[in-house]
Protein backbone atom coordinates (compact mmCIF):
# COMPACT_ATOMS: atom_id res chain seq x y z
CA UNK A 1 0.00 0.00 0.00
CA UNK A 2 1.33 3.44 -0.89
CA UNK A 3 1.63 6.27 1.73
CA UNK A 4 -0.85 8.83 1.37
CA UNK A 5 1.38 11.69 1.87
CA UNK A 6 3.81 10.10 -0.14
CA UNK A 7 1.38 9.99 -3.11
CA UNK A 8 0.60 13.45 -2.34
CA UNK A 9 3.94 14.78 -2.64
CA UNK A 10 4.53 13.24 -6.20
CA UNK A 11 1.32 14.54 -7.84
CA UNK A 12 2.32 16.67 -11.05
CA UNK A 13 0.65 20.44 -11.02
CA UNK A 14 -0.05 22.26 -13.99
CA UNK A 15 -0.34 25.74 -15.35
CA UNK A 16 -2.62 26.23 -17.97
CA UNK A 17 -3.82 28.69 -20.16
CA UNK A 18 -7.14 28.29 -21.97
CA UNK A 19 -9.04 30.19 -24.79
CA UNK A 20 -12.04 31.47 -24.84
CA UNK A 21 -14.54 32.20 -27.98
CA UNK A 22 -13.79 35.93 -27.42
CA UNK A 23 -9.51 35.04 -28.13
CA UNK A 24 -8.89 35.61 -24.28
CA UNK A 25 -6.79 34.08 -22.15
CA UNK A 26 -7.58 32.52 -19.03
CA UNK A 27 -4.75 30.83 -16.95
CA UNK A 28 -4.89 28.95 -13.68
CA UNK A 29 -3.73 25.70 -11.68
CA UNK A 30 -4.93 22.58 -11.51
CA UNK A 31 -3.58 18.81 -10.88
CA UNK A 32 -5.79 17.36 -13.67
CA UNK A 33 -5.95 19.35 -17.12
CA UNK A 34 -8.72 17.46 -18.65
CA UNK A 35 -11.34 17.75 -15.50
CA UNK A 36 -10.36 21.18 -14.63
CA UNK A 37 -11.37 21.88 -18.92
CA UNK A 38 -14.26 19.88 -18.03
CA UNK A 39 -15.46 22.28 -15.37
CA UNK A 40 -14.50 25.18 -16.85
CA UNK A 41 -17.10 24.11 -19.62
CA UNK A 42 -19.58 23.09 -17.44
CA UNK A 43 -19.48 19.25 -18.05
CA UNK A 44 -18.22 18.15 -14.91
CA UNK A 45 -20.11 16.56 -12.05
CA UNK A 46 -19.54 17.26 -8.73
CA UNK A 47 -18.55 20.50 -6.38
CA UNK A 48 -16.06 22.44 -8.07
CA UNK A 49 -17.65 24.67 -10.90
CA UNK A 50 -15.37 26.70 -13.45
CA UNK A 51 -13.87 30.07 -12.87
CA UNK A 52 -16.37 32.86 -12.49
CA UNK A 53 -14.51 35.31 -15.95
CA UNK A 54 -15.40 32.13 -18.25
CA UNK A 55 -19.17 31.34 -17.47
CA UNK A 56 -20.55 33.42 -19.66
CA UNK A 57 -17.65 32.41 -22.48
CA UNK A 58 -17.85 29.36 -24.75
CA UNK A 59 -15.49 27.63 -27.44
CA UNK A 60 -12.91 26.82 -24.41
CA UNK A 61 -10.00 25.65 -25.82
CA UNK A 62 -6.36 24.48 -23.68
CA UNK A 63 -3.73 26.06 -25.47
CA UNK A 64 -1.03 25.88 -23.12
CA UNK A 65 -0.13 23.63 -20.32
CA UNK A 66 3.32 22.97 -18.47
CA UNK A 67 3.80 20.44 -15.90
CA UNK A 68 5.94 21.26 -12.19
CA UNK A 69 6.18 19.29 -9.45
CA UNK A 70 4.43 21.21 -6.56
CA UNK A 71 1.21 23.28 -5.89
CA UNK A 72 4.06 26.53 -4.82
CA UNK A 73 6.22 26.47 -7.78
CA UNK A 74 2.48 26.01 -9.98
CA UNK A 75 1.06 29.58 -8.39
CA UNK A 76 4.44 31.38 -8.50
CA UNK A 77 4.13 30.70 -12.24
CA UNK A 78 0.54 31.41 -12.68
CA UNK A 79 1.65 34.56 -10.86
CA UNK A 80 3.87 35.55 -12.98
CA UNK A 81 1.90 34.52 -16.52
CA UNK A 82 -0.63 36.63 -15.19
CA UNK A 83 1.24 39.47 -15.23
CA UNK A 84 2.34 39.21 -18.84
CA UNK A 85 1.14 41.55 -21.81
CA UNK A 86 -1.30 39.92 -23.83
CA UNK A 87 1.57 39.73 -26.53
CA UNK A 88 4.16 37.97 -24.14
CA UNK A 89 1.11 34.89 -23.22
CA UNK A 90 0.36 34.75 -26.69
CA UNK A 91 4.08 34.46 -27.74
CA UNK A 92 4.22 31.52 -24.49
CA UNK A 93 1.24 29.93 -26.28
CA UNK A 94 3.00 30.07 -29.91
CA UNK A 95 6.43 28.40 -28.16
CA UNK A 96 7.83 31.75 -29.04
CA UNK A 97 8.48 32.78 -25.26
CA UNK A 98 9.88 30.29 -23.30
CA UNK A 99 8.59 30.07 -18.96
CA UNK A 100 12.84 30.27 -18.25
CA UNK A 101 12.68 34.15 -20.14
CA UNK A 102 9.87 35.29 -17.92
CA UNK A 103 12.69 36.89 -15.65
CA UNK A 104 15.67 34.03 -16.15
CA UNK A 105 14.43 32.68 -12.52
CA UNK A 106 15.82 28.92 -12.21
CA UNK A 107 12.79 28.96 -9.60
CA UNK A 108 9.85 29.46 -12.51
CA UNK A 109 10.93 26.48 -14.09
CA UNK A 110 11.51 24.22 -11.39
CA UNK A 111 14.74 23.76 -13.08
Amino acid sequence: MVNADVAKSKQSWYVYMIRANDNSLYTGITTDLMRRLAEHKGEAVGVYKGAKALRSKSRLEMVFSHAVESRSLASKIECRIKRLSKAKKEALVKGQLSLQNLEGDSQVTGK
